[in-house]
């Protein structure tokens, strides 16, 4: 008789289901720095899912390292450890990169026993000999230093003194023991690291089967990975009841379904039908109220035709009072795995916040589909390149834009600046707007809109950076393919490489760790109507 048992300890690549996990042993491992966000993590994971590494032991994360592809002249030259990392978020990755570059690695320190950095380090090293890179590099803490630089000792002198065991580090000796070898010094890499007065020792493994004298090119393959993108452009229309709005929003879905669509995407604030049947006139504290009461059960029917249909939903927008009182505009994202997302609008515009006291959002992140992560900016947001900048960092490759604008001049304002996301991000950006009129709903009184997929503007995409565009006001289904992989050729090997080529050394993205409430909004003022404004 055999019996067996499962492995306590586990290590494997990182999947975005660790993110939690992960930012918690980060969390007890450097209680004195600023905690990485969970979108952070996620990004890490998104743009180069080979590269992380967990260690498990009994269902609990003890151990993870980060690591990016990287060219030698970046690994190489200076840098500090923002820019290095993308921020925070591994967008640095370079698919063609010919240096591993290592820009985490935490282990539980209850754990330390398992010999889990060394198991780490040896998956970093396995990986970096299956792609064929020259090495491996890193910033390595040196946290003895501050106390000897205290004494006269430099940073340079303090390195060499380990290298030859005259001085003294935990960090440094273990990383020597593991093959690495000094390469100089990186001043200003982390200044929260005190006890390293902000240096790190520029680690170098280099890998044994690679010539370095050899040169190497590595491309990116044209390969495919294609998704089926479908855009409604809904027509606002009088219904009598719940049952005649979901039974119009379903023909959709499943017409949808039947091309095969992997996503369909509805406009912003295409619930508002359901104020027509309403017989009274509402204020607009009214209104809200009656479509909040209808919030349940409208996520309850997507999610019921995302399962049925086997479709992914971007539920367009939903004015709403949330659980704490505010009014959100909130997309609802229901997936076909049964898994339900919310993402609120960020910006909402200045008739939004004055007739229907609609407050901004606080958080923006991807949600992982199973085509990979997305992003949702809600019409106005699109105008904002902070929040698509954001997304494509956490690894979003598609944003889907619900919106609802009552003129061409709306309309233009939310469409050219969806193309730029598109270009300046190298993404796809889909676009889904209302048609018609509904003269008894306040914010739908005229509407225009010509949805559309759009693309960046290189030799693997369309020719116009147009996959596939609606007739101007119409009620119509827009569907297209487009090729997830030719995203990452474009970003690697395009004529342009936006993404690549900021200046990480110039500029960033700082984000707060929550609202600024006492930070006061500018004063809403009525443009108007009670019409949306324009995006």
């Amino acid at each position: 008789m055999t019996s067996s048992t499962k492995a306590r300890l586990e290590v494997r690549p990182a999947k975005a289901a660790d993110a939690r996990g992960i930012v918690a042993l980060i969390s007890r491992v450097y209680p004195g720095f600023e905690p990485y966000s969970l979108g952070m993590i996620r990004g890490q994971i998104n743009n180069f899912p080979a590269g992380q590494f967990v260690a498990v032991y009994d269902g609990t994360v003890v151990g993870y390292c980060a690591s990016s592809r990287i060219d030698e002249a970046v690994a190489f030259g200076p840098h500090d450890w923002e820019q290095i990392s993308g921020n925070g978020f591994g967008s640095r990755h370079d698919p063609t990169g010919d240096w591993l570059y290592g820009y985490e690695m935490a282990v539980d320190p209850k754990q330390q026993g398992l010999r889990i950095g060394k198991r780490l380090y040896e998956a970093r090293r396995a990986l970096a000999e299956e792609l064929e890179l020259k090495g491996i590099m890193f910033g390595g803490r040196m946290p003895g230093f501050a106390r000897a630089r205290r004494n006269g000792v430099s940073a340079e002198e303090y390195v060499l003194g380990v290298a030859s065991g005259k001085i003294k580090d935990p960090v440094i000796g273990f990383q020597l023991a593991n093959g690495f070898e000094p390469h100089g010094v990186l001043p200003r890499y982390l200044p929260e690291d005190r006890k390293s007065a902000g240096f790190a020792a520029r680690m170098v493994w280099r890998n044994p089967y690679v010539d370095p004298d050899e040169p190497v090119a590595f491309r990116v393959p044209r390969g495919i990975e294609s998704v089926r993108l479908a855009t409604v452009q809904f027509q606002a229309r009088a219904v009598k009841d719940f049952a005649e709005f979901v039974a119009s929003v379903e023909y959709f879905v499943d017409v949808a379904s039947d091309y095969r669509s992997d996503f369909v995407v509805f406009p912003e604030l295409f619930s508002l039908s359901l104020l027509s049947f309403e017989t009274e006139t509402l204020s607009p504290m009214q209104a809200i109220d009656r479509l909040t009461a209808h919030r349940e059960p409208l996520v309850a029917e997507l999610s019921r035709m995302a399962l049925r249909y086997n479709i992914n939903i971007i539920g367009g927008s939903h004015p709403t009072r949330i659980e704490d009182g505010e009014i959100q505009n909130v997309a609802y994202v229901c997936l076909r795995d049964g898994s339900v997302h919310a993402q609120e609008k960020i910006h909402p515009t200045p008739n939004e916040r004055y007739w229907w006291n609609i407050k901004g959002g606080t958080s923006i992140d991807t949600i992982q589909t199973d085509c990979g992560p997305i992003g949702v900016l809600i019409c106005y947001d699109s105008e904002f390149p902070e929040l698509a900048r954001r997304l494509v960092d956490e690894g979003a490759r598609i944003i889907f834009v619900p919106f609802c604008t009552d003129s061409r001049q709306g309309y233009l304002r939310v469409r050219y600046c969806c193309q730029a996301r598109a270009i300046e991000n190298q993404c796809f950006v889909v676009m889904s707007g209302n048609v018609g009129n509904l003269p008894n709903v306040d914010n739908m009184d005229i509407q225009y809109a010509q949805s559309c997929i759009l693309t960046p503007c290189d030799f693997p995409f369309a020719r116009d950076g147009i996959a596939a565009e609606a007739s101007e006001n119409v009620e119509t289904l827009t569907i297209s393919d487009v090729n997830l992989a030719d995203l990452t050729w474009a970003r690697a090997e395009g004529t342009v490489r936006n993404l690549a080529d900021r200046r990480f050394d110039l500029y960033q993205i700082d984000w707060t760790r929550g609202p600024q409430a006492d930070v006061p909004h500018p004063e809403a003022r009525p443009m108007g109507t009670k019409a949306p404004g324009g995006g």
